[in-house]
């Protein structure tokens, strides 16, 4: 038996979801159907095992040419539109969590647990926490770019537990991709979630049961 002492979490598509691709691109005139088809490829081939070998998320400019040579296909379109794309869809700032975030890290918080994200991301996430009054709830950040190391780099789940001080075999990493089963090699528990719409509930009170349970 296990006592659970901190959990981490992956920012993107599992505490946060982007802003609407498919609405920029069908505010750029392209026909609502046709923007959502092409919004739902983009976003599965970022995830692809040849869209993340490009390291994106290491440096601010390995994000953007990264990202930018995934919005290219939007360009057929209408000239431009990828450039638009990253401005409105790739700004932190402008994630929205989803909708059991805040109450499952409150939870966490009231239970006494450490907290940490640990991201694949090119910028400092602490302002999107701060900007909610959730600054609080977060104990510790591990950014790939600060540490020029990405998920599934077992280094980086050290990291993340180093930061909220916590031991590996105390601490559940949750998130959404493959990646994040890195975690495994590191000692930890992992909780992957599966998908969902965004502005739908997560399904993070699982890692609740998940604390209750070891």
């Amino acid at each position: 038996m296990r006592t659970i002492k901190g959990v981490c979490f992956d920012f993107g598509d599992t505490l946060f979801h982007s802003p609407d691709g498919a609405a920029v691109i069908a505010e750029a005139g392209v026909a609502p159907q046709v923007a959502q088809a092409l919004w739902e490829k983009i976003w599965r081939e970022s995830k692809t095992p040849e869209a993340l070998a490009v390291q994106r998320d290491l440096s601010p400019e390995a994000h953007r040419s990264g990202w930018l040579g995934l919005f290219a296909q939007a360009d057929v379109h209408r000239p431009g539109l990828s450039t638009l794309l990253y401005e409105h869809v790739m700004d932190h700032t402008k994630w929205l969590p989803y909708p059991d975030t805040e109450r499952v890290l409150r939870e966490l918080r009231r239970r006494g647990l450490r907290i940490g994200v640990v991201s694949n991301v090119a910028e400092d996430l602490r302002p999107v926490f701060v900007a909610r009054g959730w600054a609080d709830l977060i104990d510790g950040y591990t950014h790939s770019y600060e540490h020029r190391i990405e998920k599934p780099d077992v280094r980086i789940f050290l990291a993340a537990c180093k930061a909220i001080g916590t031991a590996p075999g105390e601490t559940v990493v949750v998130g959404d991709h493959a990646v994040d089963g890195g975690a495994v090699a590191a000692g930890c528990v992992v909780l992957l979630l599966p998908r969902v719409e965004p502005g739908q509930p997560r399904g993070l009170e699982r890692v609740l049961g998940l604390v209750g349970g070891f």
